[in-house]
């Protein structure tokens, strides 16, 4: 299982629950389609319900979100590299954890098989970016991890709202985004949806915005059902799925309740 130094900040405040806690109705916002204009409204009002700029890379600021790409991760740290589970927590305030063996982003045209063809000839057949042209996944598992950080620091955070796209989703309930809050609760578990316009590449959104009582401190993202590989095709209930961007609302630290 894949661990890091800086999530021992988080102690037990991070530890698995299967409870629920109470909360105001989040808004939610969902879309699927062939291609990328199919979810794009989607994504734009998420980005709305989070509120502010976009506030690229490093600094800390109180209110925006922050979106990751991947296209500008470097060829030696895209597949069939690794890429450090770490790489985003001094730009974007996210670390990333797997019950796999570790994490690739897929490599540009023309340094390498694109689409995750380097672990599945089959992938770019499946698969497309919505902004293109790099896609991110885990490796050994369909589970990702996300946690939050000030960026820059070990100082731990949480965010008002998680939102990722993916891509190869065909099997409804294969996909999903569950939402934790600093107890380890679970608080909101949103599906992705399947595209209903057909296509063979399909894109996906979900996209959760919570209110001010309901900090949200852990995100998993559970891709498909099967991990990518060699031996990771669809089928009857099988469904290979990857990711692309991943927005969400500024990291904020954690106030330690008065009188601690």
């Amino acid at each position: 299982m894949l661990r890091f130094a800086q999530h021992l900040v988080l102690g037990s405040l991070l530890m698995l629950s299967t409870a629920t806690t109470a909360l105001a109705e989040p808004i939610v916002r969902k879309a699927a389609g062939p291609d990328a204009a199919s979810i794009q409204a989607a994504v734009d009002a998420f980005r709305t319900d989070l509120g502010g700029a976009n506030n690229g890379a490093g600094g800390s600021f109180p209110d925006g979100r922050r979106e990751i790409g991947w296209d500008g991760v470097s060829a030696e740290l895209s597949s069939p590299n690794n890429m450090p589970a770490d790489l985003f927590l001094n730009s974007r305030g996210v670390l990333f954890e797997t019950p796999g063996t570790g994490f690739q982003v897929s490599a540009s045209a023309g340094t390498a098989p694109v689409e995750f063809d380097n672990l599945n000839p089959t992938y770019s057949a499946k698969f497309q970016p919505f902004s293109p042209q790099k896609l991110f996944t885990a490796i050994g598992s369909p589970i990702t991890d996300v946690l939050f950080f000030i960026p820059g620091t070990q100082t731990r955070a949480t965010t008002k709202g998680f939102g990722v796209v993916f891509t190869g989703v065909n099997r409804r309930v294969s996909t999903r985004v569950e939402y934790f809050d600093l107890a380890g609760n679970l608080v909101y578990t949103a599906y992705a949806p399947v595209s209903r316009n057909g296509g063979t590449e399909p894109l996906s959104f979900v996209g959760v915005t919570f209110d001010a009582e309901t900090p949200i401190a852990r995100v998993r993202i559970t891709s498909g059902n099967v991990a990518p590989g060699a031996q990771g095709t669809d089928g009857r209930i099988r469904d290979v799925v990857v990711m692309d961007d991943f927005i969400f609302g500024e990291p904020i630290a954690v106030t330690a309740p008065s009188g601690q």
